[in-house]
Formats: structure tokens, C-alpha cells, sequence
């Protein structure tokens, strides 16, 4: 295995007060930046609750020298990057991730922002009625409400009870008092005394202090600003408290006056609360038949203070007394332990964690500052936090110490003599793409090894498909999906990001990370999968109310299949099944260790799958009921034919649009505060797809807005000077080029290329291709696209309004 990025990053105080985390990871092909500003929601004046939350809204709205079509935001989405920013209780950050060539770039739009923000008054009254809409959401949502009550048991003085979202009655911008807190606020926070810059990427060293000196000139000098620390969290002398519930129990403790390193020791003491294995408390839990899952983290943490959250999902007949008695009986069986292990173990996985972590995350990981795993300092901390809750060594209960995780220290074993690559004595017939391309036979292995990621590298990609007769009923998929949790988690310890998912009648086994240890983490997969089913009927899931427009995007990939009778039985959907699959960036070694694991896939092997159903020249509409008041929208629309052209003149328009959609309907028309818009691929179909949730604007008159967009595209490209658009078409081309793309994203551009029918170069392809897209081709793409050539396909919290649109059955 290559070497592990750097533990530690560089860190240093510049001389204007901003303090700098560098952190050269040369494997990385993307950079990353976090802001963090040490203040948050708590510190604004009383009066005036939202503030901070305000403030960050208003840094994206553009500044004097780079308007809102060229600010940060725009510019991270003309170049492909990933940008957010929230504010916390404490703190404020803003992140986002670019290419190396146009991180420079990013970072002089963000330290602009952050030192020249507008403010001006009618900018102010827009964005307010943004964060009104989502206070409006955020009172309907369940989750949110349910978030916010598990604050009761606190003190009523503590800020932790305050409301601190912002809307229309606490942000009175139009009152002098009020501009002079944004002001103060701004000025007294927003300066380089109180801001710690996190940067990582493959440049050197030099050349990353070069960027945070550059980045830190254009702020203004300034001091750490001394914050009182709030009140006691509780009045009481218990500090603790439990909110039961129908199926659910909230368990919270808090914490005063921890020392320095408490939160790495509450971070330590989650994750093997945490852990699923037998002999913990999750184990014993479900034995007992009390609870089916566990969940701790910190909800809070500053000045010394601490809020520990375990929620758990509770069976009919569980009692939370004798839970919360269980849970203290083996917080005293963790205190007696030496942890030296346990400790072991936590740095190993943090270690994997980092090394296959992408710029942003460890740009984030950085900022906050954490140790990569329990140092002598944060056992001294939990001790501290073990002696505050309670726990005392005399316990009762048959409790152990898990086992340690398989793949953490897994190895390959050597590749088998005398064959191909790509092939094996328990799976002969694999073939390399180059090696299909080089023989005359017309038969093709369903698993697929491409070579067009390097092999030489510790990261890889493995994806199997299975076309079933059937769909998977919904207990089916809960059966299976709670009887992985255990191994995805051992998994992702281990650097490999494994999923199975269903659309419609497909599964989907996904593993990216590092390639050591796959093969034997796919053949546990597959045993797990391919277990004798019992019966599942009264399977639980226990995901989570999401969002209405968040519930239509885990909707739309199972519609753009062929519908098909649901089937409850495993061993029927496994008999009828028909499996293909691609394998990328793997070595030699790791395709041969595959072999046993590829011998044992059930359902037929079968390389000729069919695509799924064309909907050309029609408008299809599906209604989800979302259970919500808010309106949600979603217009997807395939392009016209299936070849690499048309393609990439989609891909240009969702390049192209990207910006001039948000700001039509984002800003302009304050229609909702979830806008968005791109490309999107589904089973192989790619198109432009269009987003939109509004607490007040209904559908028709959503897609009315959206439609009205898409009739301006071409006049759009027209008034377009030639300069822009060539500039923008070759930042789309850089953007997919082989050097510039991180291995997870290329192997699953890969991926959608297979479904898609593409030749095994079309990385290759696919920037040349973009390169030749003309205007008057682009113009005519838009025509096509208006038209409804590919199809259009709709799905909404709303009935369908009638012709042309037709309902899904």
C-alpha cells in the first residue's frame, strides 16, 4: 500500500492573526478549502436571533469586484467543484473543493466575499424571505422538530433552548438597530484573528503557504476575540435526563467542565458504543429483543461543555428504565477496560479513513483539529466523562470487547501462475477491456476489467449488477440492507465504501476505496446476500422522513425502469436474476484474489442486458405523495439519441445553464431555497435534470418557471461572445480529463459508460468529444431538448395538469 497521507498537517499563526492548516497529499487530483470563523448562532446579540445564520446567506450574493454570476459559487459550479457553508453554535465554515488549476482562483473569490461582502438593503430583504421559507420548512419538518425537543430537558437559559434559525420577525432589516448588530457582528468576527484557513492538496508545501498568505492579505488583521461561556446546561443536580417515546428513547448527558482533549474521548467512547458486534450493548439490546438500533454522537460541545445524544429504536415491549440501567452497567464494564486495543484498532481505521479521504474531507477533518486517533491526554479525558456520567466498574452484564475488524489488516494473497490478467482458476474467461478489443471472438465476459484507470495505485472501483424478473419487495430490501449495516461498516473502517441498493428491478453492489481488501470483503458481501431467507415479513426500516424534494430523487431511478410484479421471496428474485459487472483500477493481484468471490455471484452470468425503455416525444408524469405542505418538483429530460455526441452537447448545456437557472428562479423569483439544476445519469440514460421545493409556489406553476428558462436557452447561446463560450467549453473538457478526475468519479463515469454502451476509451472520448461541440450544434441541442425529443419526465408532490403530460401507471 502507498503511503498513508501525513498524519499531522503543517500548521502556523500568520502574522495578521490567521491561523493556517496546510496539508500536501500529492496522490490527491483535487484541492480543498475550509474557512471556519470562531463564531456562530450563540453570539449574536439577543435581540436579534439569526443573525449569523443571515450573515452567511448574504457573503454569496456577490461582491463589488466579482458580481454574482462570477462569485464563488458560480465559479466552483463552472469548474465542477463542490461548494457549501453552515453555521454552527460556535463556529461558521466555508468549504469547497476545485481542480488544482483553478483553486487559486476559488480562493480569491472566497477572501473577497469574506472582506468586501454588499449588504445592501434590497439584497438583504431577498435573502430574507430565502431563510423565511426555510423556517417555514424547518417548522414542518418532523425530523427538524424532533432535533429541536431533545434540547427540553436543558436549562431555559442556556442558548442551546434559543431559537436561532432566523425569519422574517427576527431579522428586521430595515431598522437602524438591526443594521448596527450586522455590522458589529461582521466586524468584530469576521476578521483574521478569528478565522482559521484549512487548504490540502497535491501542490507542495510552498506553494499552499504561498495561497494562505495571498488568501490572508485581503483580510483585515485582527485579535481572537474572548467568548464568556454559557450557563451550567442543566439547573439540576442530575445531569442527565430521558425522553421516551412510542418506538424511540433519547438518552442525554451533559458535561461540564471537560478537559482539552474531550472531544477525541467522546468521539472514541461513540464509536464503540457504536459498534454492532457481539458482546456490546447493541448486541445485548437486540438479544434482549429491546431495540433494533443505537445511535450516540455529541450534539454539543464548547467551553468544557459537552451534550451526548444515544437514540435508540425501540421494540413494543422495551422498558427505557431497564435500557438506560443496561447502558450504564456496560459504560462500567468500557471503564474497567485497559483500552490499549481498542485504542489500536480506533488508529488504524482513522488512518484508512484519511488515506482514501478526498480533499474536502480532510480540509474538514483538519479544521477541526482532532487527533487521528485517542491520545494520553483524551484518556484523561474520558476518564472524565465516564466518572461525570456515572459509570462505575461493578457490572453485571455478559459484555466483551468486539472483534477486531477483518479487513483492517487484510491481505491479498499472490496471484495464481500461468494466467491471463484479469483471469483466474475459479473464474476463467475474464477479460480485460484491451484484451476483448485484441480477440476476434464475439463473446465478452459480464464482468468487465477496464484498464482505463491506472492499475498501479491503491484505489480501485467494483460494480455488479443484477436484472431481476422481479422487484424487490420493500421488506426484501429492509431484510437485506440491516443484515449488511454490520459488514458496510467493518468495510468503510477499512477504506472501502460499500452499498447495495435497489431501482425497480435491479440491485446494485458498489465497493470504491482501496482495492487490498475487496475481494474478501465481495465474498462476505455475497454470503450475506445470498442467506437462506426466513421470514422477513415484519422487517423495520428505519430510515428517515427526508424532504420532499429529496424523497423525488430517491424516486426518479426506479421510474426510468420497466415496471415489474413485486416478489417477496429471496430465492425467487435470485433464480431469476442476470448479473453484469466492471471492475476498475485493480491490480493484477487483487483480479485474481477476486476470482473465488466472481465464482460464487448468483443469479446468470449475461453481458447482454438490455437498456432501459426510451420515453422520446414523451411527457410522462409521476405523483409522490410526500406527506409535506411544500411543493416539490423534479423535470428530468434524456437527451435525444444515445450516442457520445449528443451526450456531450448535454453535458454542455447542463454546464451552461447551471448558474442562469439558479439565478432565474433562486434569486430573481425567490421561488424556493431549493434550486438546482444538472446532469444526471440513470441506468445508463443521461439528461439534464431540474429541481425545485417551494413552501407557496405549486407545481404547474414550477414547471411553468422551468419551462420559461429552457425557451431562453437558445437565445441565451447566441448572445453568448465567442470568448465565454470557448472558455466555458474547455473548463467542462478539463474537468473529465483523465489526470483531473478523482478515481471514485471516474470509475463511475465508467460505469454509466458501460450501461450506455460506450467503448472502453470513452474517458478518452469523452473531453475530445466535448471540445467539438460547436454553438450551432449546441443551439440545435437546445431546440431538441425544448421539444421534448429525448422525453420529458416529471415527478412532483402534485397531480398531473392534463395534456400534454400523461400519468405514469
Amino acid at each position: 500500500m502507498p503511503a498513508l497521507n501525513p498524519p499531522h498537517p503543517h500548521t502556523e499563526t500568520l502574522a495578521n492573526g490567521l491561523r493556517v492548516t496546510l496539508r500536501h497529499a500529492p496522490d490527491l487530483k483535487r484541492c480543498a478549502a475550509v474557512l471556519r470563523v470562531a463564531a456562530g448562532s450563540h453570539d449574536v446579540p439577543l435581540a436579534w436571533p439569526g443573525l449569523a445564520h443571515f450573515l452567511e446567506h448574504l457573503l454569496f450574493l456577490g461582491t463589488e469586484r466579482f458580481a454574482l454570476e462570477q462569485g464563488l459559487m458560480a465559479y466552483v459550479q463552472r469548474h465542477g467543484g463542490q461548494l457549501n457553508a453552515r453555521t454552527h453554535e460556535r463556529t461558521t465554515d466555508y468549504f469547497f473543493e476545485l481542480p488544482p488549476q483553478a483553486f487559486a482562483g476559488g480562493l480569491e473569490r472566497l477572501s473577497d466575499m469574506l472582506a468586501h461582502p454588499r449588504m445592501n438593503l434590497e439584497d438583504q430583504q431577498r435573502e430574507r424571505e430565502v431563510l423565511q421559507a426555510e423556517f417555514v420548512a424547518w417548522s414542518q419538518d418532523a425530523t427538524a422538530q424532533q432535533q429541536l425537543a431533545l434540547f427540553d430537558g436543558l436549562s431555559p437559559q442556556h442558548p442551546l433552548r434559543g431559537f436561532h434559525a432566523g425569519n422574517r420577525d427576527s431579522l428586521p432589516v430595515e431598522q437602524p438597530a438591526f443594521q448596527q448588530a450586522l455590522q458589529g457582528f461582521y466586524q468584530q468576527f469576521y476578521q483574521a484573528g478569528q478565522m482559521t484557513l484549512s487548504l490540502v492538496g497535491p501542490q507542495p508545501l510552498e506553494a499552499l503557504k504561498a495561497l494562505a498568505q495571498e488568501f490572508a492579505d485581503a483580510l483585515p488583521e485582527g485579535e481572537k476575540v474572548p467568548r464568556q461561556a454559557p450557563v451550567a446546561l442543566m439547573d439540576t443536580l442530575t445531569k442527565s435526563y430521558q425522553q421516551p417515546h412510542e418506538r424511540r428513547l433519547d438518552l442525554l448527558f451533559a458535561f461540564e467542565t471537560l478537559p482539552e482533549r474531550s472531544p477525541e474521548a467522546l468521539a472514541f467512547l461513540c464509536h464503540w458504543l457504536n459498534n454492532a458486534k457481539s458482546g456490546g450493548l447493541l448486541a445485548e439490546l437486540r438479544s434482549r429483543g429491546w431495540a433494533d438500533s443505537l445511535k450516540a454522537a455529541p450534539l454539543y460541545q464548547f467551553a468544557g461543555q459537552a451534550l451526548l445524544h444515544i437514540e435508540c429504536t425501540l421494540n413494543a415491549d422495551a422498558q427505557p428504565s431497564a435500557i438506560h440501567h443496561l447502558l450504564l452497567d456496560w459504560l462500567g464494564f468500557f471503564a474497567r477496560q485497559e483500552w490499549s486495543g481498542l485504542r489500536d484498532e480506533y488508529t488504524a481505521l482513522l488512518q484508512r479513513q484519511q488515506h482514501v479521504s478526498g480533499a474536502l474531507q480532510l480540509a474538514r477533518l483538519d479544521s477541526e483539529q482532532h487527533e487521528a486517533g485517542l491520545s494520553g491526554q483524551g484518556v484523561t479525558a474520558l476518564k472524565d466523562v465516564l466518572q461525570q456520567i456515572g459509570a462505575v466498574d461493578n457490572f453485571t452484564g455478559p459484555w466483551q470487547l468486539p472483534a477486531p475488524n477483518p479487513f483492517l489488516r487484510s491481505e491479498a494473497p499472490a496471484p495464481n501462475a500461468g494466467l491471463i490478467r484479469g483471469q483466474t482458476s475459479a473464474h476463467r474467461g475474464l477479460r480485460t477491456f484491451a484484451q476483448d478489443r485484441s480477440r476476434s471472438r464475439r463473446e465478452r465476459s459480464p464482468m468487465q476489467f477496464s484498464q482505463a484507470l491506472p492499475d498501479n495505485t491503491a484505489e480501485g472501483a467494483v460494480y455488479v449488477r443484477w436484472r431481476l424478473e422481479y422487484a424487490p419487495g420493500s421488506h426484501v430490501q429492509a431484510h437485506l440492507d440491516n443484515g449488511l449495516h454490520p459488514l458496510r461498516e467493518d468495510a468503510r473502517q477499512a477504506g472501502v465504501d460499500l452499498s447495495f441498493g435497489a431501482s425497480g428491478n435491479e440491485w446494485l453492489l458498489k465497493m470504491t476505496g482501496l482495492q487490498e481488501p475487496m475481494p474478501i470483503i465481495l465474498e462476505h458481501a455475497l454470503k450475506e446476500l445470498t442467506k437462506p431467507g426466513g421470514d422477513f415479513s415484519q422487517e423495520q426500516s428505519t430510515s428517515v422522513a427526508l424532504m420532499p424534494i429529496r424523497q423525488l430523487l430517491k424516486v426518479l431511478p426506479g421510474l426510468c425502469l420497466e415496471r415489474s410484479p413485486e416478489s417477496q421471496s429471496l430465492q425467487q428474485l435470485w433464480a431469476s436474476a442476470r448479473w453484469d459487472g466492471l471492475a476498475t483500477g485493480l491490480s493484477a493481484q487483487t483480479q485474481a484474489a477476486m476470482g473465488l468471490a466472481l465464482s460464487r455471484i448468483p443469479g446468470t452470468a449475461d453481458n447482454q442486458l438490455t437498456p432501459p425503455p426510451s420515453i422520446r416525444s414523451h411527457c410522462l408524469w409521476s405523483h409522490v405523495e410526500t406527506g409535506s405542505s411544500e411543493h416539490a418538483l423534479l423535470l428530468f429530460c434524456p437527451t435525444a439519441t444515445d450516442d457520445i455526441a449528443s451526450e456531450s452537447a448535454w453535458r454542455l448545456l447542463a454546464h451552461l445553464a447551471q448558474t442562469p437557472f439558479y439565478q432565474r428562479l433562486r434569486v430573481e423569483l425567490q421561488l424556493g431555497y431549493a434550486v438546482f439544476s444538472g446532469l444526471r445519469q440513470l441506468h445508463g440514460q443521461t439528461g439534464l435534470l431540474f429541481g425545485v421545493q417551494s413552501p407557496s409556489v405549486t407545481p404547474p406553476v414550477l414547471l411553468q418557471h422551468i419551462e420559461q428558462f429552457l425557451n431562453g436557452l437558445p437565445d441565451m447561446l447566441r448572445d453568448m461572445d465567442d470568448g465565454h463560450f470557448t472558455a466555458l467549453r474547455h473548463t467542462l473538457a478539463d474537468q473529465f480529463a483523465c489526470g483531473a478526475l478523482p478515481n471514485a468519479q471516474a470509475a463511475e463515469l465508467l460505469w454509466h459508460g458501460k450501461l450506455a454502451g460506450r467503448s472502453s476509451d470513452f474517458l478518452t472520448q469523452l473531453p475530445e468529444a466535448i471540445l467539438s461541440v460547436d454553438r450551432p450544434a449546441l443551439i440545435d441541442a437546445a431546440r431538441r431538448l425544448i421539444q421534448a425529443e429525448g422525453g420529458w419526465r416529471c415527478l412532483s408532490s402534485g397531480p398531473c395538469p392534463g395534456a400534454p403530460w400523461q400519468v405514469t401507471k
